[in-house]
């Protein structure tokens, strides 16, 4: 098991942790990292692209002049592709480029862009993002203390205000959540920064050996106290009815000697 430690918002080491080999010590597989980015590039696009064509074009619908004896090309309407302010042929229509890509290999993916991450040694654990202020001058501080160059991927579990506010002015610094946390961007930022929470979120949601809940026994459940005095209750008032009966049935039979 990789060995990382883990520092504070101030760079200083405060300790070490252990990550998962079967995600952040896989075989970095580049086929995976290649689809898992062009299908999320694909998912971005807005596909609105659209061209007018030859039915669509402004401009009368008659015939320019007859088809023969004028000597020059026949020609049946000024909305002709081959004519400037023409329609196009086989333009760009409207269309949605995004596509289904199975879950499995996402999870892969996203196993490889964090080995790769760790191998090239750009991958840093911090204690918890406990910024004391919103303001963006703070978080460029921290982010020098951790060896910052270009550009960081911030993921954080739970919800940060200061943390939000403060890295969406930044420009290449993108703060996200283990849950939507994407192939494509572990690649493209230099250095991805980890909170500890975030490491605990990955282990569990990627971790190849999902482990069934395992649900207790009903017997080890010990029931209430004030269950069981409810229940005593109605057994000590059935009880008085019975004694009564065997107390009335000798007081007949006496009667009747």
């Amino acid at each position: 098991m990789p060995v990382v430690d883990v520092v504070n918002l101030s760079g200083k080491k405060v300790g070490q942790v252990e990550l998962a080999d079967a995600i952040f010590g896989a075989k970095v597989n580049q086929d995976l990292l290649h689809e898992a980015s062009r299908w999320y590039l694909r998912g971005l696009r807005r596909g609105t692209h659209k061209v007018k064509e030859k039915s669509e074009v402004s401009g009368a619908g008659r015939k320019l002049w007859k088809q023969k004896g004028t000597g020059r090309a026949r020609v049946g309407s000024i909305r002709s592709p081959l004519w400037r302010h023409g329609g196009t042929v086989h333009g760009p229509r409207p269309r949605d480029y995004s596509y289904a890509l199975p879950k499995k290999m996402l999870l892969g993916a996203l196993r490889s862009a964090l080995s790769a991450k760790l191998a090239e040694q750009k991958l840093t654990v911090v204690d918890a993002w406990t910024l004391e202020t919103h303001k963006t001058q703070s978080l460029v501080e921290v982010l020098g203390k951790l060896n910052h160059t270009k550009s960081a991927l911030l993921v954080a579990h739970g919800e940060n205000r200061n943390l939000e506010l403060a890295s969406r002015n930044i420009d290449g610094v993108k703060l996200a959540t283990p849950s939507v946390l994407q192939p494509y961007d572990v690649l493209k930022h230099d250095l991805v920064v980890l909170s500890k929470d975030a490491v605990a979120r990955l282990s569990h949601t990627l971790d190849p050996e999902k482990k069934p809940i395992v649900v207790p026994d009903v017997e080890s459940i010990a029931p209430a106290p004030k269950a069981a005095k409810k229940e005593a209750a109605p057994k000590a008032a059935a009880k008085k009815p019975a004694a009564a009966k065997k107390a009335a049935k000798p007081a007949k039979k006496k009667g009747k000697d």
